[in-house]
């Protein structure tokens, strides 16, 4: 499957990223956008802890987020900018803006997503990574990819998409092994 030797001594170490064609978890598109939108501009940790407590106090369903007040959403941790994000993620998914994602390609689901508040570029990357599985993304905003890109190959700035290229259709298994690498 992989050519470059980069990614085949990556896979050896770490094991399979979680992207086609490897077996990709289905996950509920409302679930990774919410997840996605509370992780922005955190540590994986503090995500992690933020994205728990919230998921303890409502369902990660819609309809149960759609009954918790704003309020309720603060109380968890959530800015005000993020609460918003929430719930304007709600109400688009209850208009059917994240029906039929997995069928469109890269940038239709990019433009699509880019509609709702709070979601920007690096989340609907995400998204297409983690939600849709999709191989070949290259988030080169995304800081830790980023950081490790420089301390393992010292690429950086504009040089990070180049770097990225050889690795086509394979980017975002390359993003996951150097996120790897950082742990």
């Amino acid at each position: 499957m992989f050519e470059h030797p980069l990614l085949v001594a990556f896979l050896a170490r770490h094991g399979p990223a979680p992207f086609h064609p490897h077996p990709v978890p289905r996950r509920d598109p409302f679930v990774v956008l919410a997840e996605s939108i509370v992780a922005q501009q955190l540590s994986g940790k503090a995500a992690e802890a933020l994205t728990a407590r919230l998921w303890r106090r409502v369902e990660p369903r819609p309809e149960a987020v759609a009954q918790l007040p704003l309020e309720a959403l603060r109380q968890v941790g959530l800015s005000w900018a993020k609460a918003q994000a929430l719930r304007d993620l709600l109400a688009k998914a209850q208009e059917g803006l994240l029906e039929g994602l997995e069928a469109l390609e890269d940038e239709a689901v990019k433009e699509r997503l880019l509609r709702i508040r709070g979601v920007g570029p690096w989340t609907a990357e995400m998204f297409l990574m983690f939600g849709l599985g999709r191989p070949d993304v290259w988030p080169v905003g995304d800081w830790g990819l980023r950081r490790a890109a420089k301390a393992l190959f010292g690429v950086e700035g504009e040089a990070l998409a180049a770097f990225g290229e050889p690795f086509r259709p394979y980017r975002s298994h390359l993003a996951w092994y150097l996120w790897r690498s950082l742990d």
